[in-house]
């Protein structure tokens, strides 16, 4: 293989290997839990080897807090509709359609058990809220550009992320369109 044909392909196999292994993470905690599978289970998942696993990832933890930062994180992007109330109903919207589809509820629960295990599950939580504050934030900046006055970016995770996220987690009825908006109404 040449120079010119290496330069065509750069992350083609490992995006494509990437997002093999995420989403066989995401159908084994759907299928077994949280702690109920290896290394070697995602690796016959995915169809790689388990080397190529520990060659990227390094172990089982960071590849899972990998997972959840990705799926949770990146999904959302942020909205610009001209106005805060906008752009908050949407991004509302947007993140219960992720939370609600077929991997959202094992991604919620991942990121719950790895928040609670022990240092690097501490970690894991504080990159997690961390992502969502900054894409908030961002949000929040423009808002205030244009002239808004904002709330603070823990008002909109306590009042509006918060509550989705806890009626998933325990199964407390569907995220309708009126509830969501609803959310945004109370908050603002």
């Amino acid at each position: 293989m040449n120079e010119r044909q290496r330069a065509r392909r750069p992350g083609g196999r490992s995006a494509r290997v990437g997002a093999q292994v995420h989403q066989a993470v995401t159908d084994l905690i759907s299928e077994r839990g949280y702690g109920n599978f290896t290394v070697g289970d995602v690796a016959a998942r995915a169809g790689v080897a388990d080397s190529s696993i520990y060659r990227r990832w390094g172990n089982l933890e960071t590849l899972l807090t990998d997972v959840a930062l990705t799926r949770l994180n990146t999904r959302s992007p942020m909205p610009d509709t001209g106005s805060l109330a906008g752009d908050l109903r949407t991004y509302a919207a947007q993140v219960a359609r992720e939370i609600t589809g077929p991997d959202g509820p094992a991604v919620l629960h991942l990121a719950v058990a790895l928040s609670s295990r022990g240092q690097q599950g501490i970690q894991a939580g504080v990159d997690l809220r961390a992502e969502r504050t900054r894409q908030l934030q961002s949000m929040l900046d423009r808002a205030r550009d244009r002239g808004e006055q904002p709330p603070d970016v823990l008002d909109v995770l306590d009042h509006i992320l918060a509550p989705m996220y806890i009626r998933v987690l325990f199964g407390m009825g569907p995220l309708t369109p009126d509830y969501i908006d609803g959310l945004v109404d109370r908050m603002l």
